[in-house]
């Protein structure tokens, strides 16, 4: 879906939602910009890439630049989550032009290879590990683990029905992911080599393993800046959609300054 005029800029959201999850956001940016948002493949119209023999992030990727490809112009990309994870594999593998690049608390799981990194992987494999069994195990509402452990105990809970019942829908393809995610190389030398100008956000009451990759991804990237939205967690493009909104704006507007 596209709404406004202006610049384009690319929402993708992350698992277990669509496009639609990002139309709070949309609504501060469509007055000076072209918000083009998707669903990843597995989730709303959008038909699942990966196979059990090829559940490579880069299949995930070229639905996304097929998305940018219509776009008919060089855009703003950001992704949220898993959808960030996403949007720096775009980026990365540099098929097609990007502006700027935002990602908001990408599960970038991977890179967390040295000792200090431990803890927080330990954590995000524990998570997922035990998710995994407990759906395997016939637990209908097994993804509100995954939720809560992101957005903090009872988040699950106090999502609308409709809500949970299209992420307990969706389970299969979130596992699938966390796969994904987990298999996604990150090395140092890509990163540091990433030429787009790229802002790193993540919520001040986020799970400590995310605001830990934020830092090391921003640590990571040549000239990439970091910002931390008080009061917001995970789901920070339904919380907090004005102070997610000014933090896509802000590399745009940097960029802008920059080629004057």
């Amino acid at each position: 879906n596209s709404s406004g005029e202006g610049p384009a800029i690319v929402l993708v959201p992350g698992s277990c939602s669509t496009g639609a999850a990002w139309r709070p956001v949309v609504s501060h940016l469509r007055d000076r910009f072209r918000c083009i948002t998707t669903s990843l493949p597995g989730y709303g119209g959008s038909s699942e890439r990966r196979t059990a023999a090829d559940r490579s992030i880069d299949r995930v990727a070229e639905a996304v630049e097929l998305v940018i490809a219509r776009a008919s112009q060089p855009v703003h990309l950001a992704g949220h989550s898993f959808g960030g994870l996403v949007s720096l594999a775009v980026a990365l593998r540099a098929r097609v032009p990007l502006q700027t690049l935002v990602l908001l608390e990408p599960p970038a799981v991977s890179m967390l290879t040295d000792a200090s990194d431990a803890p927080y992987a330990t954590a995000m494999r524990y998570m997922a590990a035990a998710y995994a069994a407990d759906h395997s195990a016939g637990n209908p509402i097994a993804i509100s683990a995954m939720i809560d452990f992101y957005g903090g105990s009872g988040t699950f809970a106090a999502w609308p029905e409709r809500a949970r019942a299209y992420a307990a829908e969706t389970t299969a393809v979130n596992l699938v992911d966390w796969q994904t995610a987990f298999d996604f190389p990150l090395e140092r030398a890509s990163l540091a080599g990433l030429a787009v100008p790229t802002h790193i956000v993540c919520g001040g009451d986020s799970h400590p393993a995310m605001q830990h990759i934020a830092r090391r991804l921003a640590d990571s990237i040549a000239g990439a800046t970091l910002a931390q939205i008080a009061g917001a967690a995970h789901f920070m493009i339904a919380t907090h959609p004005f102070e997610v909104a000014r933090a896509i704006d802000a590399p745009i507007q940097r960029s802008a300054v920059d080629t004057v």
